[in-house]
């Protein structure tokens, strides 16, 4: 391993958690575009600035998202974003209107999501799929604030929300751990790269479908390549190993949704264990809704927690 400052480290075994780059799907999405029509598929600076945008705007201006094609980083992302900017508008600008222009024509816990835009954001939110569009956004000239959608059409929103495709990090890829769909194959059990040896990629970067590209699925992954490669160094088999996700999303102030998967191994491959997950059920009460709520708070803050201490 080589570091900024010029040191070499030798490894027995390396773990790496790569995350995501962008693909250049969208014609003039370049970093100058990212500054006028931010991602915020990265956390930080872009986080700020599509706020900044969003506290900016007029009241009665229009938000464009423009949602990526699979696979990416957080499946059911724009959609959630899409309920909190939306509960947004609603409290500080209630004339605003914003719409979802899709790559695709479905996604994560797509039914639950709709009857949220229809029951809550009815005439504030306006989801369009890939197929009313000729695949989404294609083109962007960041001058001129346009989008450009596959079937011709223009848009000029007042906030764009542009999120590209996505591949591995670009460490990743300069490291030569991925193939040509631009991800990671690793070994399932270990999740060792199938193209080096020695090297366990986890989260994101790597192909490990069923497991989605989630923080939660990262976070079990981890302790199941630790395990493994404290097998390993000790000579020894590793377990059989057992994973987990759960995705919450909060879409309305008292209402929230979910989906839960157990995942084990079978032939060498991640799969689902038949009956261990669920999804919210779409005639949930209100009262179960609103727990999903206090569920998805004490989550992020167990998660964190497990994540970083403290």
């Amino acid at each position: 391993v080589k570091t900024a400052g010029g040191n070499s480290l030798a490894y027995d075994r390396c773990i790496v958690a790569p995350g995501i780059s962008f693909k250049s799907n969208i014609e003039g999405y370049d970093d100058a575009a990212m500054q006028a029509m931010p991602h915020a598929w990265k956390a930080g600076e872009q986080t700020v600035l599509l706020r900044k945008q969003l506290e900016a705007m007029p009241d009665g201006g229009v938000v464009m998202i423009a949602a990526p094609p699979n696979p990416f980083r957080c499946p059911p992302g724009p959609y959630e974003r899409a309920c909190q900017i939306a509960m947004y508008l609603q409290a500080k600008k209630p004339k605003s209107k914003l719409m979802i222009v899709d790559a695709k024509d479905k996604f994560s816990k797509k039914g639950l999501f709709t009857q949220a835009f229809e029951r809550y954001f009815k005439d504030t939110i306006e989801w369009v799929p890939g197929n009313a569009t000729g695949g989404g956004v294609v083109r962007v000239d960041a001058a001129s604030g346009t989008l450009y959608t596959g079937d011709g059409k223009e848009h000029k929103p007042t906030v764009a929300n542009v999120i590209p495709a996505q591949q591995a990090g670009a460490i990743a890829i300069k490291a030569g751990l991925t193939n040509d769909s631009g991800w990671c194959p690793v070994e399932h059990k270990t999740f060792e790269s199938s193209i080096h040896k020695g090297i366990h990629v986890i989260g994101d970067a790597a192909i490990a479908k069923p497991l989605p590209k989630s923080g939660y699925a990262a976070n079990s992954e981890a302790k199941v390549v630790a395990a493994a490669v404290v097998d390993l160094v000790n000579g020894r088999e590793p377990g059989e190993p057992a994973w987990v996700n759960t995705c919450y999303s909060i879409v309305a102030p008292d209402d929230g949704i979910s989906v839960a998967m157990v995942y084990n191994l079978v032939d060498g491959k991640v799969a689902k264990v038949k009956g261990s997950g669920g999804l919210t059920s779409l005639d949930s009460t209100a009262g179960d809704r609103a727990r999903e709520v206090d569920y998805a708070y004490s989550w992020f803050n167990n998660i964190t927690h497990d994540a970083f201490g403290g």
